[in-house]
């Protein structure tokens, strides 16, 4: 009995080691959470006056489908962005888009040659690299806020194979953020650039002079505005991945101490029947003397 109850204490100090350790993590992961949500704000407000300014150009272009970045081809390969994580401790953040992309390909195409994977994160690169998954370009390392200059490589890459015409529609698959607790896995589509028009909005640039031309500054645009897309795409899933860190040190946690609650029981029971047992063997042998 006494090794057993030796045994229960190192179990629950050993316990306590790792619920201090998921907590201290669990407060980093929620200082990340509030700076990427701080950032992921401040990008939208940018993201919202460019996709303004591009609506309003396309708007009042007589034939604005003549841009390549917006004419639709046949699509004979589609191209996937797929957003993970580099690291786990990140609960079902990578598992959720993972198997998301993963259905699409096998419901959407027959063979390999129909579509070609780019991944942002390392979980990603290595699930594809694991199941024989072509991936056509691996980017790792991100930082927890990371700026356009970093991520500058594998969006540019993107817009310039489509433009090259290695791939006739380009998705972005991540983790939307929507809180602190929920994310919602998204495959939102980037390439061909299209515009939702609404009846009652008017383009606001008519009665401007535009120097140069307007289907010369579409072509300078178009490319930059669908890179600032992908870049606000990734933003907003490292920002989901800072929440889902976050919820799942604090489970971790949670776990941690139910566990230390348990062990806690069965030690005191054990001590409790180890006394009796000892009383008993007192009262037994004082009764045989």
């Amino acid at each position: 009995m006494g090794a057993s109850l030796n045994e229960i204490k190192t179990k629950i100090a050993s316990t306590k080691k790792t619920s201090q350790i998921t907590g201290a993590m669990q407060m980093v992961s929620a200082a990340k959470l509030q700076k990427a949500e701080s950032h992921a704000k401040a990008f939208q407000t940018y993201a919202e006056k460019v996709r303004k300014i591009t609506t309003d150009l396309v708007s009042s272009d007589k034939e604005p489908a003549k841009n390549p970045m917006m004419i639709k081809r046949e699509v004979k390969k589609t191209g996937y962005l797929v957003i993970t994580s580099d690291r786990g401790l990140v609960g079902g953040y990578n598992s959720n888009i993972l198997k998301s992309v993963m259905n699409t390909i096998r419901s959407r195409h027959a063979s390999e040659s129909e579509y070609t994977i780019l991944a942002l994160g390392g979980t990603g690169a290595d699930f594809f690299k694991a199941r024989n998954v072509k991936v056509s370009y691996v980017l790792r390392g991100l930082s927890d806020q990371p700026t356009f200059e970093e991520v500058r490589a594998i969006v540019t890459e993107a817009v310039t194979e489509y433009q090259a015409g290695e791939f006739d529609e380009l998705y972005v698959c991540y983790n939307h953020h929507v809180n602190s607790l929920v994310s919602d896995a998204r495959m939102e589509k980037m390439l061909p650039i299209s515009f939702e028009a609404k009846g009652d909005q008017k383009p606001s640039l008519e009665t401007f002079e535009l120097e140069p031309d307007r289907e010369t500054i579409l072509n300078q645009l178009l490319p930059q505005y669908a890179e600032s897309m992908i870049y606000g795409s990734i933003v907003d899933a490292k920002t989901a991945e800072h929440a889902a860190g976050m919820t799942a040190m604090r489970t971790a946690t949670d776990n941690a101490h139910s566990v230390i609650n348990d062990l806690t029981i069965q030690y005191n029971r054990a001590r409790q029947a180890s006394i009796t047992q000892e009383i008993t063997e007192i009262v037994a042998g004082a009764s045989a003397l």
